[in-house]
């Protein structure tokens, strides 16, 4: 490490710092705007919104424009260096391109390390403050209950709701359970609640139809009964969103389950797995593209490198999200999805360096 090394990071470092800050003060005081009168509303209380709201959305904002403001970062200071020739005068004493990039990808290295911790652990901690937050004051009620739940518990055993109401009661309940693709017993239920204290289900007005290998069947009825059936009050009222309260543990764990029932938005999960792996990588190849960018020296000065990087961080972003949507959906394998991004900009990442090689 020599004294050129640690000038290039700490100058990357403090400027990806400072320009990051004063954004997310920025978003901070829109999203305060359009949240306000939701906060009023339902009179949420003030250190809650700054301690348990907003202290704990910070991580996400962090993460969430990284990116633009690594390229950022890198665009300015470089710019300025290559504005006052000492770009020009490096490479005149000797010192290689790839000498010069070396500080950069050490930089870049401590924020993909930082994002993958913070993508991996830090966010899904304070996500879970946060939506819980947001469930009760700014969230509107349209999910007061659902309709005509399916879905797959266990293997071969299969369950169907047809009202549940976040109050934890339901109706209209079928439990199906198959052996060698042959039904070997329907369970029906008028009604369905959460006992929380015994951590059970409780079916009332049951009745169950026990299939026989004869042919024939035994019907068991009953007024009340407490089961163990493998399903969480919260799971019917879960948004996609939420599974960014999960770490990278508790998230491979929740896809596993969620095979298991059949869940249509397994895509989504397991889009969102990959991406928590694959979002690091995008600080090496923005880095590496804005070293080749502004390192040559412009007509145009800074503002034109910095026009020049904004308006591809942002096409990156659109291409991400772009691939996101196909992995989401299932269009696309989520293993795909979520590194074509990263295959493609790091081929325009080669294209740049070999130009600015010349």
């Amino acid at each position: 490490m020599k004294k050129f090394d640690w000038y290039i990071i700490r100058k990357f470092l403090t400027t990806f710092v400072v320009t990051l800050s004063l954004f997310i003060l920025i978003i901070i005081v829109f999203d305060v705007s359009e949240k306000l009168d939701d906060f009023l509303k339902k009179n949420a209380p003030l250190d809650k919104i700054i301690f348990q709201y907003y202290l704990n959305y910070i991580p996400f904002f962090l993460n969430l424009f990284s990116p633009v403001f690594i390229f950022i970062a890198v665009i300015f200071f470089t710019s300025k260096l290559a504005a006052k020739s000492e770009i020009v005068a490096t490479l005149a004493a000797g010192v290689s391109y790839n000498r010069i990039m070396r500080p950069y990808m050490m930089a870049a290295l401590i924020l993909a390390i930082f994002s993958f911790f913070l993508n991996a652990y830090i966010i899904p901690k304070s996500d879970k403050k946060r939506i819980a937050f947001e469930n009760i004051y700014v969230r509107d009620g349209h999910d007061a209950y659902v309709n005509n739940t399916h879905a797959q518990i266990l293997p071969n055993t299969y369950f169907y709701m047809e009202f549940f109401g976040n109050d934890s009661t339901g109706s209209g309940v079928s439990l199906e359970v198959f052996e060698n693709k042959r039904l070997k017993s329907k369970l029906f239920a008028r009604r369905i609640g959460w006992k929380r204290n015994i951590q059970k289900w409780r079916l009332e007005d049951y009745m169950i139809r026990d299939y026989l290998a004869d042919g024939s069947h035994v019907i068991t009825t009953g007024r009340y009964m407490d089961t163990l059936i493998p399903f969480d009050p919260g799971d019917f009222f879960r948004r996609n969103d939420d599974v960014q309260a999960f770490n990278i543990n508790e998230l491979s764990a929740f896809i596993e389950e969620e095979k298991l029932k059949g869940n249509e938005s397994l895509h989504f999960y397991i889009t969102e797995k990959y991406r928590r792996y694959a979002s690091p990588f995008s600080t090496f190849i923005l880095t590496f593209i804005g070293v080749c960018v502004s390192t040559n020296k412009s007509r145009g000065g800074v503002g034109f490198n910095l026009g020049v990087g904004i308006f591809i961080s942002f096409i990156y972003l659109f291409v991400i999200q772009y691939f996101n949507t196909y992995g989401n959906t299932g269009l696309m394998n989520p293993l795909l999805a979520v590194w074509i991004p990263n295959f493609i900009f790091a081929g325009v990442g080669f294209l740049l360096y070999r130009r600015a090689q010349k």
